[in-house]
């Protein structure tokens, strides 16, 4: 990911919530505006839903230069490292409730790939069960809706917990970037900017909307959230 201030917004566009019958001249729109695609990877198991894969991973690299976030809800993650580097994920972001006792292993596996290191809680999952490995992290993404479905409401509880990951990064000198994962929208930006989060997952309930053409939406979206935190996007 591109270098940024600490106080830049970073806006990662949720593919599986795009028109998959138009990916390519969607994402000809996404390459002139966003920062990092997010592409969510679940088995219907983990998440109670199936979507995308790392063949639709070598899809997207195919299409950008712009890294590629792999958010893999399965039950299995060490299954799939291999073919994302293969396919090009930029970042290999795992579940804290699935790595359990091979955390570091994992972590280690991420690394030898070539990728940077993501880790995800749900909203019940609390910040300590990651703890003792943050060090390592790079992108740590707070679910601030359950697993498996855009379109959930927003869980309030999850500014607190954001906060708690930014002043444990300040106190522990790591260097992770939080990011939001759910309901981002002009209803959540303030609290979750304010709390903390610097890279935002934009599904449907911010970006991709029914009937606006994509350049428009993620104008809006832009505007949206400037007049939200009081920044001015460029």
């Amino acid at each position: 990911m591109k270098e940024r201030t600490p106080e830049e917004p970073i806006f990662s566009p949720s593919l599986m919530c795009m028109d998959l019958r138009y990916v390519a001249g969607q994402m000809e729109i996404l390459n002139r505006h966003c920062d990092v695609y997010h592409v969510d990877i679940m088995d219907g198991h983990f998440a109670k839903n199936i979507a995308l894969s790392p063949a639709f991973v070598s899809v997207v690299r195919s299409l950008t230069s712009l890294p590629v976030d792999a958010h893999l809800m399965v039950t299995q993650p060490g299954d799939y490292i291999d073919a994302l580097a293969a396919a090009g994920a930029s970042v290999i972001t795992v579940h804290a409730e699935t790595i359990g006792t091979e955390a570091f292993r994992t972590i280690r596996r991420i690394q030898a790939a070539g990728c940077q290191v993501g880790v995800a809680l749900c909203p019940a999952t609390p910040l300590a069960m990651a703890e003792s490995y943050l060090g390592y992290v790079d992108v740590l993404t707070i679910m601030t809706v359950d697993v498996g479905y855009a379109g959930q409401p927003f869980i309030p509880e999850m500014v607190e917990k954001i906060r708690l990951a930014a002043a444990l990064r300040q106190e522990r000198g790591h260097h992770y970037v939080i990011q939001s994962d759910g309901a981002n929208n002009p209803a959540t930006y303030r609290a979750l900017y304010g709390a903390g989060t610097r890279m935002f997952v934009m599904g449907s309930s911010g970006l991709f909307r029914p009937g606006v053409p994509l350049e428009e939406a993620y104008e809006a979206m832009r505007r949206d959230f400037g007049e939200a935190v009081g920044i001015q996007e460029t």
